[in-house]
Parts: structure tokens; C-alpha cells; sequence
């Protein structure tokens, strides 16, 4: 059956872009964008931009449990909402018709045939996946009775992927709310005894980032030399600087890479973005988990040895939209931040014990991050390998 005769299909609406009509945005209402989609996971919560009530006018609000389905820049990445959200003409909404169709079945299927799609949508200068070309595509669905036991068995896997990001978000929450606690509102244990001048501690000292740590700056191995590349060691551009901590990466070196072009840091080293677009919007740094790599957008920091690495960490992130807002006008429109106005950067470097003792408790909220992390990478790979088995009849429901 065609996805029409599934449910109802539309495209999304939105006639401008926020550097065009500014008073669009900023308001209540959602609005979802093709990288929100490409993002999330069975069901998208989470979203970067709003609209105003004059945004809203000139859009439409979708309701839960619409599929979003993304015809450029990210072609056929998929997300059902799990809220009333608006979305731009580059997504296609379809809201199932329940007597024919499941709609996280719908999605697991186009999952299946994702590289149909994208290749339909190849030909001209930019790839994009019309709602013709969408439509052209037939889909083999069972009786919607099995859709449902299809996609009851697929979502319990997207559930605990969820019940493990929902802990991530809470993990690092409380790492920030402890900071804040103790070193912005200077509840740290025994402050009560501790006198405090102009506003610093007794015993603390208010250092540059550059008197903290050490900069080093990353790079790109020689594409065109194959003995660089797909290693085993990370290799972490900007855009993948959306997480707490860094465990992979999409692209890896070999060892001879990781020599030629590039940098190998170690696990506990932090890394910022000082170049690229996402400046504009944000100061993203993250914690590397493991020993790799990175590109020329990114900067590593490397704790003094009188600097906790998880405390000078917390300190800037804490710091991030001041950092952000230091940023200067590059060229195409994105965003630098030169090594001279991150190095100024303020941190009041508390004593030794104080540190450690922030340490002990938000060491065990990394360190269980990570196994949320792992364990979602597992049942992810599970997910994935049951998916097209089951839509294929293969394994019996």
C-alpha cells in the first residue's frame, strides 16, 4: 500500500526563515526541524526552536502521534511526536488511519527502506525527497493486528533506550545543580566557617582558564590517504558535540592518522567548539571518555594538575552561554572564538579538598552516564538486528 492509503500525508508549513521574520519565533509553540527529527528516538520530545503566536499563524500545529518524516538535509530520518508541534515544508507529516495501520509500525518500516528512499531522492544538486517520490514507493504491511505486535516487541527496545536517556539527562541535571550549589551559591561544605571578601571564599582564587589548563588544537588527516582512516580511535567533529560525555564517533583514524593531521587525546580531556555554526546558538563542550581524535572546529583542555579535570569541566559549562556570547562573526555566517578570549575566561578555583570533594560525588554520575550509554549502544545494535527480520517475516510474531 502507498503511505496515503495508510493514513493522512501533508507536508509541513512554514513560509520563513528565523534571520528572515525574527518576531516568528521565540514563543510558545514547537517547532520542529529536520535535525530535531534526525535526533530523537521512537518518539521526539525534544526540540531547538519555537514559534510565536504569529509563527503559529502562519504554520500548522500537528498532534501526537504524527510521523515526521524528513524530505531534505536529513532525507527519510523519521520521529513520532510525542507532543503538538509545528513543522517547516521539508518535513511530511502522516497521521494514521488506526483501522489499516500502526503508526510506529509505519515508522519501524520506513526505518527498514530508509536507503530506498535516499536513493530516489539523489539526482539533483542538492538530494531532496519529494511527497511524489514518497508516495511512489509501495510499503508490504500485515493486517494491522500485527502491525501492533510487530511494534510492541521493537518499542520495548526504544523504552529502556528512553528510560536510559531520561537518567543521562538527570545525571548531568544534578551535576550542574550540585556546582551551582556549591560554587555560584557558595554552599560548599563548611562555608559556614569560611570568611568570604568581595564575594570570594577564603583560600580560593580566581584564575584564567589559561592558568588552569593547556590548549592543543585538532585537525583532518589526508582524506585521499586511505591508511588513515577507518581505525579504531574516534574521530569527533562539531556537529558531534551533542552529549555530556564522548564515546564514538561516526568517522575513525588508525594510529598512522591519529599522527598525520590530527591530535590523540586522552580519556578525561575536555573539548570545546571554537568554530562553526553551532557557535551562534551555543558553547558546546563535552569530557572524552576514551583516547581520541578531533578536528580543526575543536579545541582540547587539558587540566593543570592543580585542577581537577571534572571540576574545571562543570566550571565552564556552568559559563557556557557567557562563553557563547564572546564569540565573534567569522566568515559564511558561522562563529569563532579565538583562543585569547577562551583563555580569559574566569574560573574560581577553590582549594584542593573542596574540589575533591566535589569530585566524589559527581565522579559516580559520570561514571553511571557511561553505562547508560553503553547500554543503550547495545540495545540499539539488538533493535536494529531484530528490525528488518521481523518486518521480513523472518522471525514469526
Amino acid at each position: 500500500m502507498r503511505l496515503d492509503e495508510l493514513g493522512h500525508v501533508s507536508r509541513g508549513r512554514s513560509r520563513h526563515r528565523p534571520r528572515d521574520a525574527e518576531h516568528l519565533y521565540g514563543g510558545p509553540h514547537p517547532f520542529v526541524q529536520t535535525g530535531d527529527i534526525k535526533s530523537a528516538q521512537l518518539y521526539l520530545n525534544r526540540f531547538t526552536q519555537t514559534y510565536s503566536d504569529a509563527g503559529l499563524a502562519q504554520s500548522k500545529k500537528w498532534p501526537v502521534n504524527t510521523l515526521c518524516i524528513t524530505i531534505a538535509a536529513n532525507i527519510a530520518e523519521t520521529a513520532i511526536l510525542g507532543i503538538e508541534a509545528c513543522f517547516p515544508d521539508s518535513v511530511i507529516g502522516f497521521v494514521a488511519d488506526d483501522e489499516v495501520s500502526d503508526v510506529r509500525f509505519i515508522k519501524y518500516k520506513l526505518d527498514v527502506v530508509k536507503q530506498e528512499f535516499q536513493k530516489v531522492s539523489q539526482g539533483a544538486a542538492q538530494a531532496n525527497l519529494s511527497q511524489q517520490k514518497l508516495l511512489s514507493i509501495p510499503l508490504s504491511v500485515p493486517p494491522v493486528s500485527v502491525q501492533k505486535d510487530i511494534a510492541d516487541r521493537l518499542s520495548a527496545y526504544d523504552d529502556l533506550i528512553e528510560n536510559n536517556r531520561r537518567r543521562m539527562e538527570l545525571l548531568e541535571a544534578s551535576a550542574r545543580h550540585l556546582y551551582e550549589e556549591w560554587f555560584v551559591r557558595l554552599r560548599f561544605p563548611g562555608h559556614e566557617h569560611t570568611p568570604i571578601k568581595d564575594g570570594v571564599p577564603k583560600g580560593w582564587v580566581t584564575r584564567p582558564l589559561s592558568d588552569c589548563s593547556t590548549f592543543s588544537s585538532g585537525g583532518t588527516p589526508r582524506k585521499s590517504n586511505a591508511e588513515y582512516w577507518d581505525g579504531d580511535i574516534p574521530w569527533i567533529s562539531s556537529g558531534e558535540m551533542t552529549h555530556w560525555r564522548l564515546h564514538d564517533s561516526e568517522r575513525r583514524v588508525t594510529s598512522e592518522g591519529s599522527e598525520n593531521g590530527t591530535r590523540l587525546v586522552p580519556p578525561g580531556t575536555i573539548l570545546a567548539v571554537v568554530r562553526g555554526m553551532s557557535l551562534a546558538k551555543e558553547f558546546r563542550i563535552a569530557m572524552c571518555s576514551r583516547s581520541m581524535t578531533f578536528n580543526q572546529d575543536l579545541k582540547a583542555i587539558t587540566a593543570n594538575e592543580d585542577v581537577r579535570p571534572l571540576f574545571l569541566y562543570s566550571a565552564l559549562i556552568a559559563q557556557r552561554e557567557v562563553i557563547r556570547d564572546r564569540s565573534t562573526e567569522a566568515s559564511h555566517g558561522t562563529k569563532k572564538l579565538d583562543t585569547a578570549v577562551l583563555s580569559s575566561t574566569p574560573i574560581p578555583v577553590p582549594p584542593m579538598a573542596i574540589q575533591d570533594a566535589y569530585c566524589e560525588y559527581v565522579s559516580p554520575m559520570h561514571e553511571l552516564w557511561d553505562r547508560c550509554w553503553s547500554q543503550n549502544t547495545k540495545l540499539k545494535a539488538a533493535r536494529d538486528h531484530l528490525l528488518p527480520r521481523l518486518m521480513s517475516g523472518e522471525v514469526p510474531v
